[in-house]
């Protein structure tokens, strides 16, 4: 199973939200996922980003890899 720390969008249309999700690389984007470790949401200024490191570094530790976006993320908060 090819796990990855990736983004599934929520929010109306043109007021993006995204949850930053841990999910097998075969489900869809806003399909099942295995566990939620944060949010992200670009609407607001600055940019408001929640992430559980914790659980973050677990899942990388394990081998989940993480997609471009949310390693930016994650560098931002310091997960890293």
């Amino acid at each position: 199973m090819a796990v990855k720390i990736r983004l599934t969008r929520k929010g109306h249309t043109h007021y993006p939200f995204y949850r930053i999700v841990v999910a097998d690389s075969h489900f869809p984007r806003d399909g099942r996922y295995i566990e939620d470790i944060g949010y992200y949401n670009p609407t607001k200024n600055p940019s408001e980003i929640k992430i559980d490191t914790e659980l973050a570094k677990k899942w990388i530790a394990n081998g989940a890899k993480p997609s471009d976006t949310v390693a930016k993320l994650l560098k931002i908060a310091g997960a890293l």
